[in-house]
């Protein structure tokens, strides 16, 4: 085992609290864990944490050796990568966390394209809707829809995200075409529990942003199902347009409240400041800046 290997693993059972966590920010077993902190306790000679079956915690001079270590690791890290930049390199493992239904609608190919670009730079792409910690899960930068909640972070936007309502034309001519966001109160409305308050739609209305209470009996947490639902003649959906463009363009889904429409939401690449933003890093937030520079695709055609 080298010692820079064990030193990093005892900084992230530390900054993560288990073995397990360190284990899987790392890319490695529980047991390997145990055995790396063993190890550098051993080497040291003092007993850095004190294990219990349920918590972990550093001793008095294991508190202090974190506190130095962690700052050395920073410093090696940043003038690695310093290094590395200045030779031009983009290589390495890249971790990135992406939302399901935008990354599976819209970036996938440009993450293709990415990894045809660079192919020194291994990519292990984490497809998840849950607001993960970049710093204490090992993620290099994460794709986010919406404000960015963690202003600890840069965050670059990529586009915006549109929200509107939208029905099959079966549907509207059985029960009409709503007019006014209020007219949802007397339609069946497909409700995305993926989002916080799928019962609440948000419009402007009258120059003003309002939401209106919807209810309906099929909840789908997913937006490409609640699309189906309504290309299907179910009711209504209140759809991403990243989703429902190419229906919207296609006419199996008509957008409904146009005028009504609420403000977008970004979506916005998002990573760890430091002094040293590592060159895989940078070529990734370029990508993808470059790549949806514009207005989207998705928004065209309807």
């Amino acid at each position: 085992m080298e010692r820079l290997d064990c030193d990093r693993m005892f900084v992230a059972v530390l900054e993560t609290g288990s073995f397990a966590r360190a284990a899987q920010r790392l890319g490695t077993s529980s047991g390997q864990a145990s055995k790396m902190i063993s190890r550098l306790e051993q080497d040291l000679g003092v007993r850095l944490l004190n294990r219990t079956t349920r918590a972990i915690a550093a001793t008095e001079v294991g508190q202090a050796y974190f506190e130095r270590i962690r700052d050395l690791l920073e410093e090696i890290d940043a003038l690695d990568q310093s290094v590395k930049s200045q030779s031009g390199a983009a290589t390495g493992k890249l971790r990135l966390t992406v939302p399901v239904s935008f990354g599976t609608s819209q970036l996938i190919p440009v993450l293709m394209d990415f990894a045809r670009t660079y192919q020194d730079i291994d990519l292990d792409v984490s497809f998840s809707d849950r607001i993960v910690s970049l710093v204490d899960e090992g993620f290099d930068a994460a794709v986010r829809v919406g404000n960015p909640a963690d202003t600890s972070l840069v965050a670059r936007k990529l586009c915006e995200a549109r929200l509107l309502p939208g029905a099959s034309q079966e549907y509207l001519d059985a029960h009409g075409e709503p007019r006014e966001p209020a007219d949802l109160a007397r339609h069946v409305c497909i409700l995305d529990t993926n989002v916080r308050e799928p019962t609440l739609w948000r419009f402007r209305d009258g120059g003003h942003d309002t939401t209106m209470t919807v209810s309906g009996r099929l909840r789908f947490s997913n937006a490409e199902a609640c699309l189906a639902a309504a290309a299907g003649n179910l009711g209504i959906a209140y759809l991403p347009t990243f989703i429902a463009g190419p229906a919207f363009r296609d006419g199996r889904v008509v957008p409904l409240l146009r005028a009504h429409e609420a403000p977008p939401r970004g979506i916005h690449v998002l990573y760890p400041p430091g002094r040293h933003l590592a060159i895989k890093v940078r070529v990734l937030v370029d990508f993808l800046v470059s790549h949806f520079r514009g207005d989207p695709e998705w928004d065209k055609g309807w």
